[in-house]
């Protein structure tokens, strides 16, 4: 009978599947997810880290075109850039020329300009200027350019309405008047005698990250303030990593760095300053004359 011929077949039973359509389990699956858990956890600090070394590499790229500017400053003049005058002062044109020495009022900052290629900065005016945020002022760890809009408080004033300032995110030594950078009068290398690859210049500041972008006492003013914590920093105590919550960065050094600050010194070299320094190191550092020296090493 035809019947006879047919397999044996039932029709409850599924058929087999080829080793070509095995699919995955829930088991296999979440396994699988798991083992692309972990490789991620991994890989994730080795990114951050990259990118961070990256983002220090900019930041010594700044200071060392800082350090450069006040070299070619002191070539031009004899003398580098002054701390300026006071936070209220704006930047001094004589004869529509921009004052140099005693005779300028605003910060290093400002004064640094010609020599780091924004003569148009420069030319623009004071309003101009203030207001002109340069990515080399920027820490990349921290931020990128940022500006505030505040009322202006210049005496005499600007405008008498509303200006934008362009911040900064490092400060010259010192605010104890012991360093490179001093209120009203330019120091001469001749009298950095503790010697210029001893001495401290220009570094990260610390700042309250809470606040970024908004008015703080020591960010508010920007790059081109005279004497003022948005630009003169203290060192008779070591740097901190920036804060959050409460609190402005108390005119210490410090910096969004894992563990350091980045540093340039009066011989236009860059080099880390660890937060771990000894509190006494720190401070010599700070002074072109005080008969200490600091070795790296120590730092």
């Amino acid at each position: 009978m035809i019947h006879a011929m047919l397999p044996n077949v039932n029709p409850s039973r599924p058929a087999c599947r080829g080793q070509g359509d095995h699919g995955f389990t829930l088991v296999e699956l979440l396994v699988v997810i798991a083992i692309l858990g972990v490789l991620v956890s991994l890989l994730l600090p080795a990114i951050q880290a990259a990118r961070e070394s990256a983002r220090r590499t900019q930041c010594t790229n700044n200071l060392k075109q800082i350090g450069l500017a006040f070299q070619t400053h002191h070539a031009s003049h004899g003398f580098f850039p002054s701390g300026g005058w006071n936070w209220n002062h704006a930047p001094t044109y004589l004869g529509g020329a921009v004052a140099v020495g005693e005779q300028q009022h605003a910060g290093w900052g400002f004064q640094i300009l010609p020599y780091i290629e924004a003569n148009q900065v420069v030319e623009a005016g004071p309003v101009q200027a203030i207001g002109t945020a340069l990515s080399l002022f920027f820490c990349p760890s921290r931020r990128g350019p940022q500006t505030v809009e505040r009322p202006d408080k210049y005496s005499p004033p600007l405008t008498g309405s509303i200006l934008t300032h362009a911040l900064c995110d490092y400060a010259a030594s010192n605010r104890e008047q012991t360093g490179v950078v001093r209120r009203f009068l330019p120091v001469k290398m001749s009298q950095v005698t503790d010697g210029a690859s001893h001495t401290l210049l220009v570094a990260d500041k610390r700042l309250n990250l809470t606040h970024l972008g908004e008015a703080q006492d020591d960010d508010n003013e920007g790059y081109t303030v005279g004497w003022n914590e948005d630009t003169i920093r203290r060192t008779q105590r070591p740097p901190a990593s920036d804060p959050l919550g409460d609190g402005d960065g108390e005119k210490l050094f410090g910096s969004s760095h894992p563990g350091v600050i980045q540093a340039t010194f009066a011989d236009g070299s860059v080099r880390p300053v660890g937060f771990q320094i000894d509190k006494r190191i720190f401070r010599h550092l700070g002074e072109i004359d005080d008969g200490e020296q600091a070795d790296a090493e120590s730092y």
